[in-house]
């Protein structure tokens, strides 16, 4: 397999503004594109996963099972540790460090990240002929329409923004909740779309449908299992934030809701002349974790993982959905997590479960725990069963993959950071064209690159949620962390003094990557 690739051949294509155009496959292939449905869970941990992790205090059989009749990537990764910049790199083929929110997260008024005229997926299929459908969780920022004389709270908002350069959060007294929307999915791709605006846990609590709320937002809640942020009981648990709600609104009900939406869905679609996607964007299992009590006491990882188990149920009744609609054979079903689990080392001793595996880290984190996910695929008669892949890959390769799939280019101009594995999902050999190279980045900003089994990172410590999350260098200590995935895949022994020009290698690419793209920062 050829190493070193990423960084040459994307400056070439950066300065050339060349695609690289795939050869066309015979048109029999093609006469029926397949459905595509890409079930997104919500800080769903490597470990958490029974056929992962045989140690695992939680059983899945269903997505077991979608491993069981498709490929298992065992080496994948979200484009980042936490929420709206890996949605946005699975949407839009870009790492999120080139938008306008380099680090951390939007709340639920955040306005838009996804910038005007920037391809998605959603908008790439639908050149190609597909409907397409986004459910469930958003997280990517709306432009909610501003009041009448209150626009200069929204400037005062821009002037005073950190690290970000869009805002993340707004004052519910700037909005007009009556009107729809700008810049939602409907905008971006989506022939429909029915989505909370951000994680459960966030305000506002409300649905939109094709940019609309369903119910007035006339309600306030309280929060629930609200602790201080310096409580090892923060966010964990049934908590929600306090903020605006509709009256109607049952936060027990929204995963179950939302898969019966993606359900009916995908039965509308079972007749149809067009072929599909589906973009279902689970909003479990991200707090509050609210288990039905038909789940109580199914695992043996408590409540978090009761509410694995009913996702997991969730994954099987939209699997029988496909099954029952007679869309099966000509379906491609892909499900992965948009990060790490939130998982504590409190709770790993509590319950002996291990969410991120034998991964070090957690959710937010630099780590692998943080960013490593499960990854599987199905495509029957295409995809050989039961096999698994080891290649290094990232989400942000759906929308290459996707365009090779349809008989497009394997790059595609716009998506920098996407390209196409679909030679792995075949089990052929032609894999050397996928780069070997992903870049990684933590909730607050720390950055690592991944080459072959090395893995550098550029700080110290976690630069997410676990302990510590940033430590000043000593003298003639090490700078940074440097790690030999093959032999020490759990992080454990920093190599950084050892090997220094594999570190100044591998800092050098990182910059390069970085520094080539800095200047096109989306408007």
């Amino acid at each position: 397999m050829k190493k070193g690739i990423y960084p040459a051949v994307m400056v070439l294509w950066l300065l050339t503004g060349c695609d690289q155009r795939a050869p066309k496959a015979d048109s029999s292939d093609h006469q029926e594109p397949p459905n595509i449905v890409y079930i997104l869970a919500d800080d769903l941990g490597y470990g958490d996963v029974s056929i992962y992790n045989p140690a695992s205090k939680i059983s899945t059989p269903n997505i077991d099972r979608l491993a069981v009749e498709g490929i298992r990537f065992m080496d994948a990764h979200a484009p980042s540790s936490v929420c709206t910049p890996s949605r946005y790199g699975i949407l839009t083929g870009r790492y999120c460090w080139r938008s306008r929110l380099p680090q951390g997260v939007l709340r639920g008024y955040g306005r838009a990240l996804i910038a005007e005229n920037q391809l998605t997926i959603g908008t790439l299929l639908r050149q190609y002929n597909y409907t397409t459908a986004a459910i469930g969780k958003w997280h990517l920022g709306l432009n909610w329409v501003v009041k009448k004389g209150h626009e200069h709270a929204l400037q005062l908002r821009e002037n005073n923004a950190d690290h970000a350069r869009i805002i993340t959060d707004m004052d519910t007294s700037d909005i007009v909740f009556s009107q729809p929307v700008e810049d939602g999915p409907r905008e971006h791709g989506f022939d429909y779309s029915y989505i909370l605006p951000a994680s459960l846990d966030m305000p506002p609590y409300g649905y939109l449908r094709n940019d609309t709320l369903t119910a007035f937002l006339s309600a306030e809640t309280k929060g629930n299992e609200v602790h201080d942020k310096d409580s090892p009981n923060y966010a964990v648990g049934a908590f929600w934030r306090p903020g605006k709600m509709a009256a109607t609104f049952d936060f027990e009900q929204v995963l179950p809701g939302f898969t019966d939406h993606a359900i009916d869905y995908i039965r509308q679609q079972a007749h149809a002349t067009k072929p599909f996607f589906l973009y279902f964007a689970m909003p479990a299992p991200h707090t509050p974790w609210l288990p039905a009590k038909a789940y109580n006491g199914k695992s043996g990882a408590g409540l978090y993982g009761d509410y694995v188990t009913m996702m997991d149920d969730m994954v099987g009744k939209v699997l029988q959905a496909i099954d029952s609609s007679g869309l099966s054979s000509n379906t491609i079903v892909i499900f992965t997590s948009d990060n790490g689990p939130y998982w504590r080392p409190s709770s790993i001793e509590k319950y002996n479960h291990r969410a991120a595996g034998i991964y070090r880290g957690m959710k937010a984190d630099i780590w692998e725990g943080g960013h490593r996910v499960p990854f599987i695929v199905r495509w029957p008669s295409k995809i050989k069963a039961g096999s698994s892949s080891n290649i290094t890959t990232t989400l942000t390769n759906l929308i290459a993959t996707c365009s090779e799939l349809v008989g497009g280019p394997k790059r595609v101009k716009s998506a920098i950071d996407s390209y196409s594995i679909l030679p792995a999902l075949l089990g052929t050999q032609d894999t050397a064209d996928i780069p070997q190279i992903v870049i990684h980045e933590s909730s607050q900003g720390m950055y690592a690159i991944r080459q072959g089994p090395w893995k550098f990172i550029d700080g110290l410590g976690s630069g997410g949620f676990s302990p510590p999350v940033s430590e000043a260098p000593v003298p003639n200590g090490p700078k940074g962390q440097l790690y030999h995935l093959g032999d020490d895949p759990s992080e454990s022994k920093n190599l950084y003094l050892d090997h220094p020009d594999k570190v100044n290698l591998l800092k050098r690419l990182l910059d390069s990557i970085r520094d080539t793209t800095q200047m096109n920062h989306e408007k």
